[in-house]
């Protein structure tokens, strides 16, 4: 293990570059705040890295020693083209739960990393505490049972094609970040207009870092599934779901309701007019903010 450290916000909190292994493949992992205190971990989704947690770190790291991985292919983590699986991310995450945590973790993921918390809690519980999963794919291949909105697979075909592309330009991320802020998200509107600038940022930085054959079993429909139907969750496990309505959306309500009425101590949160990027977007992340710090707070009081 190689660890190196510097000074950074917020206040009175220090980050750890931390290099782990999982088999074979190097993995990036920061860690803010008191290594003695209790452990979060942040899972980041399918093309974006550990700096998408940035901005929630200054509420977390007073009180928790708070862990952002980059998954394999993701950020400062090796590349592993045969690795893109599942296993292979859910091996990543248990990996720094057993390397660096401690003791159990509470963990929190948006989308990919939202189905390989809801995962830890189905099969690896005794190293979580609590589980948040943020709009997270809860079926097959990441839709919906039935769901003909193709609007998040368009998205990733679109970023297949062109993230090889701009990377070979050598473009700096904060010019990547100007172009980003005018294309238009999801929704129609642009980027700019609906997402906080410090997401943007982080978006522009992870388009330069990601290995775009990540999203090669995603468009295949090969990734398979990270969550078993039949399985409730181990430990009390939130979901926040995006507005259904909204096109490129992920966690279907309903279908979350399920997990959580078989999963004593867990619940469901759906955000009225968010969309697939709940704790990036202007309308939203306070929101979310919220709902996960009352969720985490009750979870520590609980187990006083």
């Amino acid at each position: 293990m190689w660890v190196r450290c510097h000074v950074v916000a917020p206040p009175r909190s220090t980050v750890a570059v931390v290099k782990i292994r999982n088999g074979t493949v190097e993995l990036h992992v920061a860690s803010d705040g008191d290594p003695a205190a209790p452990p979060i971990l942040l899972l980041h989704g399918i093309t974006s890295h550990g700096r998408t947690w940035d901005w929630i770190v200054p509420d977390l790291a007073e009180r928790f020693r708070v862990l952002r991985l980059d998954f394999r292919g993701h950020g400062l983590s090796d590349r592993a083209p045969d690795g893109y699986t599942p296993e292979g991310y859910l091996g990543d995450a248990v990996a720094v739960c057993e390397q660096l945590a401690g003791q159990p973790c509470i963990v929190i993921g948006h989308s990919l990393g939202g189905a390989v918390a809801g995962a830890m809690a189905q099969r690896r519980p005794e190293l979580l505490r609590s589980a948040v999963m943020e709009d997270p794919p809860l079926g097959v291949a990441g839709n919906r049972p039935g769901r003909t909105d193709r609007t998040l697979l368009d998205s990733f075909a679109m970023m297949r094609r062109s993230v090889p592309r701009i990377q070979g330009t050598g473009m700096a991320e904060g010019a990547l970040a100007e172009l980003l802020m005018v294309a238009p998200g999801p929704s129609g509107a642009s980027f700019g207009a609906s997402l906080h600038p410090d997401g943007i940022v982080a978006m522009a930085g992870s388009m330069l870092a990601v290995d775009a054959a990540v999203l090669d079993p995603i468009l295949e429909g090969t990734f398979g599934r990270l969550l078993d139907p039949d399985a409730p969750f181990g430990v009390p496990t939130l979901i926040v779901c995006a507005d259904p309505e909204v096109p490129g959306t992920v966690a279907d309500p309903e279908v979350a309701g399920r997990f959580s009425d078989s999963s004593p101590g867990s619940a469901v949160v759906v955000i009225d007019g968010a969309g697939h990027l709940i704790h990036d977007e202007k309308a939203s992340r306070d929101r979310f903010r919220e709902a996960v710090v009352s969720f985490v707070d009750g979870v520590v009081a609980s187990a006083r």
